[in-house]
């Protein structure tokens, strides 16, 4: 009863009349009963109550079982069965990483190119929901890895980034336009670009901005960060004398990769060394979470037939009851 909701609620008030009916029936039972003055009430000691009263209590009980049954069945008691559904709106990301020789440097730990592929391994495997594109730029661009939701096969991808896999440079702009080539068809909710980077654009065919402006054309948003120390950074160069560690400037064109994001709705961060690079993709991973959208659905279904069964057959009852054995006795 108590996993029960009623339809008419408020004819439950009718069960009050119920015990209104018992009382007077005991009251009824009290005056029907001849009023005998005995001497002693020897005569009944041990003696037992004849079955026509039991009978006429137990039908009595019957009819007002039969009637509480009734009045449950048109209060229309319904059960219910709740479920929610949840549907996932992700987002597709294309991670835009510089791999030219400055990338190098080890003012990251243990150089600038393998700290960025550690924590973007990261931030793909907390994307359950969304799909992962990368692309990889120097003197180039290229797609490592297409947008696919099987977040082991982009991290295995990204690990196989090395240097010298395409001729060296910073071409920005082209890295920019090939990641906006991977999510210009797509159909996600949200679409955007992470684009890391150390330098200054110098190659390419496609500037920075312009490939910003196509980006927003097509509503990507466009994170921008800029990798390095202030001033100068370690890096190992070949010599004749072999290979040593050398003091090089940082370069980074702050300003253009501000204006990227600026013109795409994004924002820039620069890090300078590990631990303010993970917080970086941290906070970009509050910022682009999943869309869930949960909805409640309920289904009522009607329990009153039992109810009325219950209640008929044990009205029908006390009346065969009556047309038979009472009958019988009478």
């Amino acid at each position: 009863m108590l996993n029960y909701n009623f339809a008419n609620p408020g004819l439950l008030y009718l069960l009050l009349v119920l015990p209104l009916m018992v009382v007077f029936y005991i009251l009824r039972q009290s005056k029907d009963t001849p009023d005998i003055k005995l001497s002693s009430v020897s005569l009944f000691s041990g003696g037992a109550i004849p079955f026509r009263l039991i009978l006429k209590h137990v039908m009595f009980a019957l009819k007002i079982l039969g009637l509480a049954f009734l009045i449950l069945a048109i209060a229309r008691p319904q059960s219910t069965d709740s479920w929610s559904e949840t549907s996932t709106e992700g987002i597709d990301i294309t991670l835009c990483l510089d791999v030219s020789g400055s990338m190098r440097a080890m003012d990251l730990k243990p150089d600038r190119l393998e700290a960025a592929k550690n924590v973007a391994a990261e931030f793909i495997n907390g994307r359950q929901n969304d799909r992962i594109a990368i692309v990889a730029f120097s003197g180039e661009s290229f797609t490592v890895c297409p947008l696919t939701s099987d977040r082991a096969v982009a991290v295995n991808q990204l690990n196989e980034l090395n240097f010298g896999m395409i001729e060296d440079g910073t071409a920005i702009g082209m890295g920019v336009a090939t990641s906006v080539n991977r999510l210009k068809d797509s159909d996600a909710v949200s679409k955007v670009i992470i684009l890391l980077t150390d330098g200054v654009n110098n190659s390419g065919t496609i500037g920075p901005l312009t490939a910003a402006d196509i980006a927003n054309e097509f509503g990507i948003r466009i994170y921008t960060i800029g990798v390095g120390t202030q001033g100068t950074a370690p890096i190992q160069v070949q010599t004749p004398f072999g290979t040593r560690t050398q003091q090089m400037p940082v370069e980074i064109d702050e300003d253009v990769l501000k204006e990227i994001s600026e013109k795409t709705g994004g924002m820039y961060f620069r890090a300078t060394d590990n631990q303010s690079l993970k917080e970086i993709y941290v906070q970009i991973d509050k910022l682009e979470k999943t869309i869930l959208d949960t909805q409640d659905y309920s289904k009522k279904h009607e329990e009153y037939f039992l109810f009325l069964l219950i209640g008929l057959v044990l009205i029908l009852f006390d009346k065969v009851l009556s047309l038979t054995i009472v009958k019988s006795l009478n």
